[in-house]
């Protein structure tokens, strides 16, 4: 779909859902019928790409087709009620994305560090042993080093940039790492300057408010700001986990958009 398309019904739609197919606690029909007691005109479906981890986050690679199958048939069903769309939230290591999707969402969950790979976003104290075995506790460069890996996202030509610095999801107060930081910026403004060119659409998401990480959405202002400099346009998201969470604070950070 082109990027007009997926802005079609902004703060009415929500593209980046997960259900129980990876880490979501809701089934898919759950989450439509919750997005049409909204009163929301589309929601998008965006399970997890099989992790190179094999995290208990992601979809296992065999129930890939199901998921879309189920999707696809929940499209149909409530057609006169909703417009309901098939995605994935591809991460960068992951195998390539099933054929046919109406759009992917480009991620980075984890960096590489020699033959070990890492997640970002499970805990604090696993960012914080992470940082100190592969990095020597030097949060910038591992910063730097998932930035990096943000740029191979080009290569993939995602539909929509997902949470750009997720890498902050635990650093509240600054508690791991100044985030005006030169280096970390330069990192930040060099990821950008190599996903601009993709046509990619940029997320203002939500999700780390709704449960309670964040007081704003991703991306920082510092570089929300860098990436609209650069031309960038951005999709409201509530990177959801929840029924109850479809199209988190949209009334509120509509306006970033």
């Amino acid at each position: 779909m082109s990027a007009l398309d997926l802005l079609k019904y902004g703060a009415e739609q929500d593209l980046h859902t997960h259900t129980t197919y990876c880490d979501g606690k809701h089934t898919p029909e759950e989450m439509v019928l919750a997005a049409i007691d909204r009163g929301m005109k589309r929601i998008g479906f965006s399970g997890h790409s099989p992790s190179p981890c094999g995290e208990d986050y992601a979809m296992k690679p065999g129930e890939i087709p199901r998921y879309i199958a189920e999707v696809r048939a929940l499209a149909d069903q409530y057609q006169d009620r909703i417009e309901v769309l098939c995605g994935i939230e591809q991460d960068v290591y992951s195998p390539p994305a099933p054929e046919g999707l109406d759009y992917i969402i480009g991620s980075v969950h984890y960096v590489k560090a020699g033959e070990s790979y890492f997640a970002v976003d499970i805990s604090l104290d696993d960012l914080k042993r992470n940082c100190d075995t592969y990095f020597g506790g030097d949060f910038i460069a591992l910063c730097e080093a998932y930035f990096a890996t943000y740029e191979q996202l080009a290569d993939m030509k995602p539909d929509i940039v997902g949470h750009i610095d997720l890498i902050t999801k635990f650093n509240r107060g600054g508690v791991l790492f100044d985030e005006n930081d030169e280096r970390y910026l330069a990192a930040a403004r060099r990821a950008v300057d190599v996903l601009i060119p993709t046509g990619a659409l940029f997320e203002i998401n939500t999700g780390a408010i709704s449960r309670g990480y964040r007081d704003t959405p991703y991306p920082a202002p510092r570089i929300l700001e860098y990436i609209r400099s650069k031309g960038g346009k951005f999709i409201l998201s509530g990177d959801t986990h929840r029924a109850e969470n479809l199209c988190y604070g949209f009334d509120t950070w509509g306006k970033l958009v």
